[in-house]
């Protein structure tokens, strides 16, 4: 598709949202069955947001149980809104039956005390009413979330339950034409951001300004939800990294790195890191540096294909203990890392020397992943980059394209 355009319009084809809704709850509902599930009971929000296409407050999505959704045999979604908040629902998503939109019965992760064993029992049995409605009750509930407090009043209601997890992160691994074209989008927000945070980046800012000054930038674009993190780090901060910021003066000819670390458009989220030198050339060492994260980076890209495995990808990188001496890989964690991008920051794949050698999966067209190298000298300076990736049937799209083939100096 490829058409970059962020509202609709009637003169081109653009992201179809009543095909992506439709998508998305049916391909949960195909997975939910694969794995002999009668219904899906789903609390966190890249799953509630996948399956009923309903935005919620950000304080909500941060705390499953706030507000939950349950998926019965071929029925429409069933959405428990946090309080009120539901009449909003019931105003702006037609596609879901207004007698669908309850008010959800929160514990908040057992802040609720004593009160927690009510609103189990509440919650509890407002789940089995709904399955008996549709059908469903004598068949295995799929959860993607579990606490102690669920754990017993499931059993004293004989609730049959499972794993629910697997069959989302199965569904939202593959993306269809249009979540596509919301990831290309979101790329170029990260490309226009990063083309910001070279114009704007210069010495004698804290990290902090330039964080603030990136958030502004990105809060006034068109259907940005959320920016969870820009990590913005300088001088020793960038090695190991800290990812974080903080009020750390940048000084001139210090390296620093920024990370759109999810920001997220209509729900699809980023991660995407450019390494900058600033008011000076940097130095030969930090070429050499670069050059080689650079080479691992694409060494790993070209390993892309469906039919791949994660294994594949990430014997393209040294171990922990080649690249760094450390003393096992799990010390390295995310240093050179993939993952899955869509609705959560961490969809399907997720790929790791720590994990991915022992426990490959396949690479398949429709995933959406980032691809992430670094390297450094230890409390000195150290370098990031990140790519982010369509996987197609005949080639691999890279849709982060701001430019990465040295570090970019800013004068």
């Amino acid at each position: 598709m490829a058409n970059f355009g962020i509202v609709g319009v009637d003169w081109q084809e653009r992201i179809n949202w009543d095909r992506l809704r439709t998508y998305r709850r049916e391909r949960a509902r195909e997975k939910m069955k694969a794995h002999n599930l009668g219904a899906l009971l789903l609390m966190y929000d890249e799953n509630v947001r996948y399956v009923t296409s309903t935005l919620t407050p950000g304080w909500n999505r941060l705390k499953p149980g706030l507000r939950y959704a349950l998926l019965c045999g071929d029925a429409a979604p069933v959405l428990f809104e946090q309080g009120d908040i539901g009449f909003q629902i019931q105003r702006h998503a037609p596609w879901i039956p207004q007698e669908n939109i309850r008010w959800s019965y929160a514990w908040i992760k057992g802040a609720a005390g004593p009160a927690s064993r009510q609103q189990v029992k509440k919650f509890t049995d407002a789940i089995v009413h709904e399955m008996k409605r549709f059908g469903v009750a004598d068949q295995t509930l799929g959860v993607d979330f579990v606490d102690i407090n669920m754990l017993q009043a499931f059993q004293e209601a004989k609730i049959k339950w499972a794993d629910g997890m697997t069959p989302m992160m199965e569904a939202r691994a593959i993306k269809n034409v249009d979540e596509q074209e919301c990831m290309r989008i979101v790329g170029a927000i990260g490309d226009a951001a990063h083309w910001e945070t070279m114009r704007f980046l210069r010495p004698g800012l804290t990290e902090n300004q330039v964080v603030a000054h990136i958030m502004e930038f990105l809060y006034a674009i068109p259907g940005m939800e959320d920016v969870e993190d820009v990590i913005v780090s300088s001088g020793p901060n960038t090695w190991p990294n800290w990812r974080n910021f903080s009020d750390r003066i940048i000084r001139p000819g210090e390296i620093v790195f920024m990370d759109l670390a999810a920001l997220t458009w209509n729900g699809y989220k980023s991660c995407y890191y450019r390494t900058y030198c600033v008011g000076k050339q940097p130095s030969q060492e930090q070429k050499d540096y670069y050059a080689t994260a650079l080479k691992w980076l694409y060494d790993s890209i070209n390993a892309v294909r469906p039919g791949a495995t994660t294994r594949d990808i990430a014997l393209k990188w040294p171990s922990a203990k080649e690249a760094w001496g450390y003393e096992e890989e799990d010390q390295a964690a995310a240093n050179l890392w993939g993952h899955g991008l869509g609705l959560a920051q961490y969809d399907q794949p997720v790929i790791s020397r720590i994990w991915s050698l022992d426990h490959p999966l396949e690479i398949k067209a429709g995933m959406v992943f980032a691809l992430e190298t670094q390297h450094g000298k230890k409390y000195e300076w150290g370098v990031r980059i990140e790519e982010m990736l369509i996987v197609h049937e005949d080639r691999t799209e890279i849709i982060s394209t701001f430019p990465v083939e040295e570090i970019t100096v800013v004068d």
